[in-house]
């Protein structure tokens, strides 16, 4: 892959899951940068953040305003994209929607960061249900930011060696 230059976060219907991830990576930062997006597989027409994921979010001091739901559409996966699926059922409907997408840059997030468990579904649940996703991918996206980090700084090192940018 190229430098990267957008994260696309990928669940179902892209209202829970996804935003937050997307609120927690910006909340943190990378050391470049790149565009950060949600987005759903199954949006019918766009629908705003999930109550209960804004509000562990606006509790964790993230918010989103005017946030709504998105399908993901073949336009949001550049040749510098790396998709993050939330779960692995997910990455195989990404794979089998756009043939074309080279499998290498479309990951599960917890697969990607060397965690063993998916991101759970907190949908239908309570506040604190939200609240443990809300955790579980606050400590993959941690991971995910020192790994992404790591690899800019590879790079940049290699590149001064060999004099490619």
């Amino acid at each position: 892959m190229n430098k990267l230059d957008r994260i696309v976060f990928v669940a179902k219907t892209g209202t829970s899951r996804e935003p937050m991830a997307m609120g927690i990576l910006k909340d943190m930062g990378l050391d470049y940068p790149v565009e950060i997006l949600a987005r759903g597989l199954v949006v019918q027409f766009p629908e705003p953040l999930n109550r209960k994921a804004e509000a562990v979010l606006i509790g964790n001091g993230i918010t989103l305003e005017g946030f709504s739901s998105q399908q993901l559409v073949r336009e949001d996966i550049t040749e510098n994209t790396l998709v993050l699926a939330l779960e692995t059922i997910h990455r195989d409907k990404i794979l089998e929607l756009f043939p074309d997408v080279d499998e290498n840059q479309v990951w599960v997030l917890a697969k990607f960061v060397g965690e063993e468990l998916e991101v759970l579904d907190p949908y239908g649940g309570n506040l604190s249900n939200y609240g443990l996703c809300y955790e579980s991918l606050r400590t993959s996206i941690k991971k995910l930011v020192s790994i992404l980090n790591n690899q800019e700084e590879d790079e940049s090192d290699d590149s001064q060696e060999t004099g490619l940018y």
